[in-house]
């Protein structure tokens, strides 16, 4: 979850709030910082995907109390990271500062510090046709070179440095999972989730299925008080011609799509299965589908029947 500014106080609040005093928590704490345009974003949603807690942009001033409360909330996630980045202006100046405090404090902490050639900076500033934040009436290279000198005091401290000149962000955030992987999962996190077209299709699937070509079960009185979930119209569904060849097929297809997903760093994506209602055939398949995909390495499988019970 990345939390912003505006949001940080009431988290703090909230984590005062549910503290249960043990100062003897263990817990990480990343300091992200470096150069404008080398990656502190893409870094925060790797961190993200890691399940570490990440706040942007917040004032090195409320790093401190903020480290403080979340070792004593009681928060299942133990790894907190915060990005700080040249809009801190001036507070920038002493956040090593509040670093060697912390250091000499019980608190895990770690700084990371990412950096980029001049070049690759200037042209991922043109990309976005942004000025740089320290640039005032100057040039992009200038804005540079003013930031690169503020931040020679946080270079010399940092456990971490990264180039990212030759990275895309995909490379990037690899690099990210690799040196700060822990305990917790990289799978990818597959949803299938059945649904009916007849209540409109889910606007976030990456991949979507119409199982409106097999015969509809509704349409048999004995089946049609049942659901995908029921054998009797599982059996029904899965029996049809075509059934079988479909699902076969599309599982053969869907297998070098997810190692793409993993090889791209992905960590979520979405199969959305449909049918009328989303009761009979669409649920018998998503079932299915999930039965033959749980056997992949490196992916979490979970299946919701958004429409089910709707009619």
């Amino acid at each position: 979850m990345i939390l912003q500014l505006g949001r940080v106080a009431k988290w703090l609040e909230l984590s005062r709030e549910r503290s249960n005093l043990n100062s003897d928590k263990s817990f990480d704490l990343l300091v992200v910082t470096g150069m404008s345009g080398a990656g502190r974003s893409t870094v925060g949603k790797a961190l993200e995907d890691m399940d570490w807690y990440v706040v942007d942009n917040i004032p090195p001033q409320l790093i401190k109390p903020m480290a403080e409360l979340f070792s004593h909330s009681d928060q299942e996630k133990q790894s907190l990271a915060v990005v700080i980045d040249a809009r801190s202006g001036e507070l920038l100046d002493n956040l090593h500062e509040h670093i060697d405090s912390l250091r000499q404090s019980n608190i895990n902490i770690e700084v990371l510090f990412l950096e980029a050639n001049d070049a690759t900076l200037v042209k991922r500033f043109e990309q976005v046709r942004r000025p740089h934040p320290l640039q005032g009436d100057g040039t992009i290279t200038d804005g540079i070179h003013a930031e690169r000198q503020k931040l020679i005091p946080l270079r010399s401290q940092a456990d971490y440095v990264i180039d990212s000149s030759d990275l895309n962000v995909h490379q990037l955030a690899a690099k990210i999972s690799e040196t700060f992987a822990t305990t917790t999962s990289n799978n990818l996190h597959l949803l299938i989730q059945s649904f009916g077209f007849k209540y409109g299709a889910p606007s976030d699937a990456d991949i979507m299925v119409d199982m409106r070509f097999l015969p509809n079960p509704f349409w048999n009185e004995e089946l049609r008080p049942y659901t995908g979930e029921h054998k009797e119209v599982s059996d029904f569904v899965l029996a049809q011609e075509g059934a079988e060849e479909f699902i076969t097929k599309f599982i053969q297809s869907m297998k070098p799509v997810l190692t793409g997903y993993l090889r791209e760093h992905r960590k979520h994506a979405a199969i959305a299965i449909g049918c009328t209602g989303g009761k009979h055939r669409s649920v018998a398949t998503a079932i299915e589908i999930a039965k033959r995909l749980e056997n992949m390495s490196d992916v979490d499988v979970r299946v919701k029947h958004r429409d089910l019970g709707k009619e």
